[in-house]
């Protein structure tokens, strides 16, 4: 169901431009604000990670500005919410380019939305970088504008923990899963390709399903999960099904030795918030990004998060970072060009490396990065980074403590 719709949001999104291909689109000012177009989550299923990733493109242009603007002109955001309906971002997206006339644009938050409204931009010209768009469907769609800012395609995100998972001996190993995944281009191809990981380890899968995006009530798919006692639990998770599971397997008193979220477990705040802290101990996830990273421009950008938003670094949201590092990317390439002419910015991003707080990036011709993502645990109450030991925090832990510990 999900795959024709996207499949028909793709195409409605093509014709839409293509009825306003004839439009001529105001070309950027020589002086004045820079003006950067943005639809984003504010409601909907969406709206924890959007209002996180709001707060990484806010933080970043009070930061740019205050420190000379890009080519000495200040930026100026104007977003607006597309309530996690494609839809309404492809709308959004219209309106920001033919009738505001922003200079240039940045994506929303999921590969729902990412597709649709990186085709309108495509057939304006429009550069497209992006901080959480990048499953297969979107590079599927072969639009040589969009940039995925972060260190790896999203389907790559469960191969951390397969990694760790198959390096234990083989007594230590989970024998047998099931997986439980989100009818959605970003979640399921991630336990899809776990799962065949995994299988080809010989881990035996007694369950897995892809349950509809409209699904609430997780009761039903964690009942069916546990039925066969698996000794590991894989989601294919945004987050609202995540903390939906999580809550399920709680009722159900069910403790799997290994239990992973693609998604919704990897937010700091959003996830004790949701499940209790006393239940996030053990549970894997993967990130692009720490907050102790090495990474160029990061201590500034903790720096910067903490002064405005408070609390420590183990609250900061990696998603707030992966909109920071949009616009580090945009920075880079106009001091390098002297240009934000989007055609420019297009060509340029195709060749060379890019620095930013979750590392140097570098892409292939549909947007795709080219590096690796990180293993993160829960452990005693943080969010820590266990996978590659070179940068790892603290070494995996299992199996997963008993709920409430």
């Amino acid at each position: 169901m999900r795959k024709s719709r996207w499949l028909a949001l793709t195409a409605a999104a093509g014709i839409i431009a293509l009825a306003f291909a004839a439009t001529v689109v105001a070309k950027p000012a020589a002086s004045g604000p820079i003006k950067i177009g943005i639809s984003l989550s504010a409601s909907g299923d969406f709206s924890d990670p959007g209002k996180a990733v709001k707060r990484g493109y806010e933080l970043w242009a009070a930061y740019v500005n205050a420190h000379g603007g890009i080519l000495g002109r200040q930026v100026q955001l104007k977003i607006v919410d597309d309530a996690s309906n494609p839809n309404q971002a492809v709308t959004n997206y219209q309106n920001l380019i033919n009738k505001d006339h922003v200079d240039l644009v940045f994506g929303p938050f999921s590969s729902l939305l990412t597709g649709p409204s990186a085709t309108v931009a495509k057939r304006y010209g429009y550069a497209f970088l992006e901080p959480a768009g990048g499953g297969p469907k979107v590079f599927a769609l072969k639009l040589n504008n969009l940039f995925f800012v972060q260190p790896a395609p999203v389907i790559n995100c469960g191969d951390p923990f397969v990694k760790w998972v198959l390096s234990l001996p083989k007594s230590a190993r989970p024998k047998t899963a099931s997986y439980t995944a989100l009818d959605d281009p970003f979640a399921s191809p991630i336990a899809d390709r776990m799962r065949a990981q995994f299988e080809a380890a010989g881990i035996k899968t007694l369950y897995h399903t892809i349950y509809p995006a409209e699904t609430t009530d997780m009761t039903p798919v964690i009942e069916k999960a546990i039925a066969g006692n698996p000794d590991m639990i894989v989601g294919g998770t945004q987050s609202l099904d995540t903390y939906g599971q999580v809550k399920a397997l709680v009722q159900a008193n069910y403790n799997p030795k290994f239990l992973f979220f693609a998604n919704g477990a990897s937010s700091p705040l959003d996830f004790p918030a949701n499940v209790g802290k006393q239940n996030v101990n053990g549970i894997f996830s993967c990130a692009s990004w720490f907050p102790q990273a090495k990474t160029p421009g990061n201590a500034a950008f903790v720096a910067a998060y903490l002064k405005k938003y408070g609390g420590n670094q183990f609250t900061i949201d990696g998603n707030s970072a992966e909109a920071w590092a949009v616009g580090q990317v945009l920075e880079t390439v106009a001091k390098r060009t002297g240009s934000i002419d989007n055609a420019t910015i297009i060509k340029t991003l195709h060749t060379g490396l890019w620095p930013t707080v979750v590392g140097i990036l570098s892409w292939n011709a549909y947007g795709a990065p080219k590096g690796e993502d990180w293993l993160v645990e829960w452990i005693n109450g943080k969010l820590l980074t266990v996978a590659p030991p070179s940068i790892a925090l603290h070494k995996p832990t299992y199996p997963k403590p008993a709920w409430g510990k």
